[in-house]
Order: structure tokens, then sequence, then C-alpha cells
């Protein structure tokens, strides 16, 4: 990969969402790590749109503001 394919500046979308989702997806295994019981349905949706929901948020943000 050639340094110019990813963006790297806070003023990016692409990158703003990949670091909120990179955040969001150690937090959510942190928390699996603490889990007692196998994921249920319930339990992947939920990481899902904790995962997808912020990046969208902040890639939106990022991009109205750039």
């Amino acid at each position: 990969m050639a340094p110019s394919d990813f963006p790297a500046e806070w003023d990016d979308p692409r990158y703003v969402a990949t670091v909120v989702g990179v955040l969001a997806t150690g937090v959510l295994y942190a928390y699996a790590s603490t889990a007692k019981n196998a994921p249920t349905t319930g339990d992947i949706t939920f990481v899902l749109l904790a995962v997808l929901a912020p990046a969208g948020v902040v890639y939106e943000l990022a991009r109205r503001t750039a």
C-alpha cells in the first residue's frame, strides 16, 4: 500500500471514521473478554451498531466540517 492510498490527516472523514471504528472495536473486544456466555443475535446486533453507528456519525460530521 502506497503512503498516498490512505489519508492520515485529522480532517479527512475516512481517517476519522477509521480511528473511531478501531477504537469502538477495541472497546467491544474488552467487553467480550468479560462476557460469560456465547453471543446471542441481540449481542451481534449490538456489536454491529456499536461499531458502525459511531463510525458513520463521525464520518458525516468530519465530512461536513472539512
